[in-house]
C-alpha cells in the first residue's frame, strides 16, 4: 500500500513520451505516482528513469497493460485499488492511432478503445477512491486530467451510428472522431463530478516528439514527419500545471494548451452529445463480450503486471 499521507497520482501511458516526463516531474516533486505501459523493455526503462528522479519521498510503480483491452484496463483499476485508498490526480494520457481496424477479442475497436473506452472505464473505476479523497481534500485540490488533441478540430461530431468506426473505417477519421470522444466525455465527467468538489479537464499536447504515430497510416506518420514538434517536457509542464496550480481549478470541463484555456470547437462544446456519449460508452461496455466487474468487488488479480497479447495504440 502507498503512504495516504502523501499525494498520489495515477498516470497511464508512462512507458515513454509525454507520460514517462509526466510521471519523472511528479515523483520529483515526492510525489506517489502510479504509471501504466504496454511494452515490457519500454516499461523497464522509463521505471528505471522515473525512479531515478524521485524526491523527497517521492516513489514510482509501473502496471502493464495494454488499453486497447478493456479487461486489462479493468485489471489495472483493481490493482491501484489495492495499492492505494487515495488518489489525488488521475491523468488519462495513454492513447494511440492506427493504420487500419482492430477489433479486440472483446470487440473494441483498437483506436477508440484506447483513446475514449478506456479513460471511460478506469475513471469511473476509480471514482470511488477519487471521491472518497476529495472529501478530505481542499475542494479543486482533487483532478481529472485526459490528453485530447487539436485533431478533434478536423470532424464534424461523432457517428451515432457507428460510433468506433467499426463498419467505415478510415484511419484518420477515427483517430480524430476519438480524440473529441475524449473531450466530451470531459465535459460529462465534470458536470457528474462538480458536486464531489472534482475538477476535470481536457488538454491538447501539440505535435510532440514521441513514438506516438508508429501504428499509424502513411499518411499521418507523413504529417508528422513533416510537422513542428515540440520535447514531451512542454505538454508535461502543462500536466503538472493543470493537476496542482490553483489557477488551474474550476470552473471545470475547459480545455487547454501551454497553460492556456483555449475554445475547443463546436461539436466538442455540445453538452447534449457529452451526454450521449457517455451513455454510449457504458452501453458498448455492457453489450460487448467484455463485462466490467463492479468497483467494489473483491476478486482482484494480485499481479503487479497486468499482462496480454499486446494490440499496438
Amino acid at each position: 500500500m502507498l503512504d495516504t499521507h502523501r499525494p498520489v497520482a495515477i498516470i497511464t501511458g508512462t512507458s515513454s513520451g509525454i507520460g514517462k516526463e509526466t510521471a519523472r516531474r511528479f515523483v520529483h516533486a515526492g510525489w506517489q505516482v502510479v504509471g501504466t505501459g504496454r511494452d515490457p523493455h519500454r516499461c523497464a526503462s522509463a521505471t528505471t528513469e522515473i525512479a531515478a528522479a524521485a524526491r523527497d519521498g517521492g516513489a514510482f510503480t509501473m502496471l502493464r497493460a495494454d488499453f486497447t483491452s478493456m479487461p486489462q484496463v479493468q485489471r489495472t483499476a483493481q490493482r491501484v485499488r489495492q495499492l492505494t485508498s487515495r488518489i489525488d490526480v488521475l491523468i488519462n494520457n495513454a492513447g494511440g492511432v492506427r493504420d487500419r481496424r482492430v477489433v479486440g477479442t472483446d470487440g473494441t475497436e483498437a483506436t477508440f478503445a484506447v483513446n475514449c473506452l478506456a479513460p471511460y472505464l478506469l475513471t469511473c473505476a476509480l471514482l470511488p477512491v477519487l471521491r472518497s479523497t476529495a472529501a478530505h481534500r481542499t475542494r479543486e485540490s482533487v483532478r481529472i486530467l485526459t490528453v485530447s488533441s487539436t485533431a478533434h478540430r478536423a470532424t464534424a461530431g461523432l457517428d451515432w451510428d457507428d460510433l468506433q468506426s467499426i463498419h467505415d473505417f478510415q484511419a484518420g477519421s477515427a483517430y480524430c472522431r476519438a480524440k473529441l470522444a475524449s473531450i466530451l466525455f470531459t465535459r460529462e465527467l465534470a458536470r457528474r463530478v462538480e458536486p464531489d468538489g472534482i475538477v476535470a479537464h481536457a488538454m491538447h499536447p501539440g505535435v510532440v516528439d514521441t513514438n506516438f504515430a508508429t501504428h499509424g497510416d502513411r499518411a499521418m506518420q507523413a504529417y508528422l514527419a513533416n510537422a513542428e514538434t515540440v520535447a514531451p517536457d512542454e505538454p508535461a509542464q502543462t500536466l503538472v500545471w493543470l493537476a496542482t496550480d490553483p489557477a488551474a481549478g474550476g470552473p471545470s470541463g475547459r480545455y487547454f494548451h501551454r497553460n492556456a484555456e483555449e475554445t475547443p470547437s463546436a461539436a466538442a462544446r455540445d453538452q447534449a452529445a457529452a451526454r450521449r456519449l457517455w451513455d454510449q460508452c457504458a452501453r458498448i461496455l455492457a453489450t460487448s463480450s467484455y463485462r466490467p466487474r463492479a468497483t467494489g468487488s473483491r476478486s482482484l488479480n494480485r499481479a503487479t503486471d497486468v499482462q496480454g497479447q499486446p494490440s499496438g495504440g
